[in-house]
């Protein structure tokens, strides 16, 4: 089945946040402003308008805006199809004012283009295609049919044809460029705000999970003694007991106390670490954030420099969500694509912690080194990669998240490919020749402070 679009069904979504009310508000300032113009050229410049007509096309506007002040709710959300009639409608009122007004050689023909930008930032593309082929359409025909210009003399005023063919030239091109302009710009825009808030959901989850985890160690410690006391009355019962149907059920009511206490004790050990251990060993907290991949498949490695010491020197860092979290997406992405290994190299040094992961898989797309990190980013895949990774969508949503948050902890991330002829040189198995994340922290950014004991203090006997 084909994976809907999401851009589409996200844009779809978001013109419905449209108020009918500020629809109608702009409308009233365009409504004041045609007014304004049809009676400045008339009486300012004694231009010969007909000023029935511009009063009745300017009319519908204000009925229509009328009807909908007092028909409609003042909450009301357009839909897309109402978006795009209400601009729709706002383009054929221009044009038909503008065809009694002298056409393209009227100056306020480039307000033409205020319809088309709206649909491009607010509609989806095929609705904003549609408005923008209309008003190519509109602008054509009132190059060549109009009611002229006419001074109180009776002088037509006019432009020369080769400044109407520029300005019917410019218009088309406008409404092109600005069109596709708005859409872009505003897509980069809501793509952001919806990584954004991507990021912002994953990086709760992975609090109330830490959270939930001291919760269940609380749990855990205080049922402790109530369970004891239900294993001990029942061993007591069991000795008394001499029904063998009654010294059953106390027995099954000691084995589901055990039972209980195991499971809390499981629940909490890591409830315990959350509550506890605010901050862990630096190879710790990169063995966690990688436990949910480690029985996929791939044998994952972790390495640190000879020179850097053993688990008593290495740095004890803050366990913050957004580092467990952001170190695991980028663990998964290389789990996703290794072939059978994924490496985890640490090197720290006075000032700096860095973390090295590597897969030997087929590495990044070239052409997508640059824009690794951009949410929503998507390529064509090929046969090969569908067979191999059928769910995989390849949006870089994962990347997205894992970059800002780790970003967001102070870190800095490169992201490269082993077998790149350019890539800077480092001691690397010849076997690492597939995707290389680098993330590098300023020790002093997510190092745990050292704990300080108090003064000492003189007790008198």
């Amino acid at each position: 089945m084909a994976q809907p679009d999401l851009d589409q069904m996200a844009r779809t979504q978001r013109s419905s946040w449209i108020r009918l009310r500020t629809l109608i508000l702009l409308r009233w300032v365009a409504i004041i402003g045609q007014l304004t113009a049809i009676t400045v050229a008339q009486r300012l410049y004694g231009l010969q308008l007909e000023l029935g007509l511009c009063y009745l096309v300017i009319g519908v506007s204000v009925i229509g805006n009328l009807i909908a002040i007092f028909v409609f709710p003042e909450n009301k959300r357009l839909s897309e199809v109402e978006n795009l009639m209400m601009v729709m409608f706002d383009l054929l009122q221009l044009a038909v004012l503008l065809f009694l007004t002298g056409g393209l050689h009227n100056p306020f023909a480039l307000l033409m283009l205020g319809p088309v930008t709206t649909s491009a930032a607010v509609l989806t593309a095929r609705s904003a295609i549609m408005t923008g082929g209309t008003a190519i359409v509109l602008v054509t025909i009132l190059s060549q049919y109009h009611f002229p210009l006419l001074t109180d003399q009776g002088a037509i005023l006019r432009i020369p044809d080769i400044f109407v063919f520029g300005q019917w030239t410019a218009l088309v091109i406008a409404i092109i460029f600005i069109g596709a302009y708005s859409r872009r710009v505003t897509s980069e825009m809501d793509s952001m705000s919806d990584a954004l808030s991507a990021t912002q959901m994953a990086l709760a989850r992975e609090q109330k999970l830490t959270d939930l985890a001291g919760v269940v160690a609380a749990a855990a410690h205080e049922l402790g003694t109530p369970l004891a006391t239900i294993k001990l009355a029942s061993a007591e019962l069991i000795e008394e007991l001499e029904d063998p149907e009654l010294r059953e059920d106390a027995m099954l009511i000691r084995d589901q106390a055990d039972r209980c206490r195991d499971i809390l004790r499981d629940m909490g050990h890591a409830g315990k670490d959350d509550l506890h251990l605010r901050q862990a060993p630096l190879m710790s907290v990169i063995s966690e954030a990688a436990e949910p991949h480690s029985h996929r498949g791939k044998h994952i490695h972790y390495t640190h420099d000879p020179d850097a010491g053993d688990e008593i020197d290495q740095p004890s860092i803050l366990r913050k969500p957004e580092i467990i979290h952001g170190l695991r997406n980028l663990i998964q992405n290389a789990v996703d694509f290794a072939a059978a290994n994924v490496w985890i190299e640490a090197h720290w040094t006075d000032s700096t912690i860095t973390l090295r992961i590597m897969d030997d898989g087929p590495g990044y797309p070239p052409q997508m080194l640059g824009r690794i990190g951009d949410p929503f980013v998507k390529r064509r895949r090929s046969v090969a990669d569908r067979q191999t990774r059928p769910a995989y969508d390849g949006m870089g949503l994962g990347l997205f998240i894992a970059k800002t948050l780790l970003e967001r902890s102070g870190a800095e991330l490169n992201f490269e490919n082993g077998s790149d002829p350019y890539t800077a040189q480092r001691q690397i198995r010849q076997t690492q020749l597939g995707a290389i994340v680098e993330v590098v922290w300023k020790r002093n950014l997510i190092e745990a402070p050292a704990a300080k004991l108090g003064p000492n203090i003189r007790f008198s006997v």
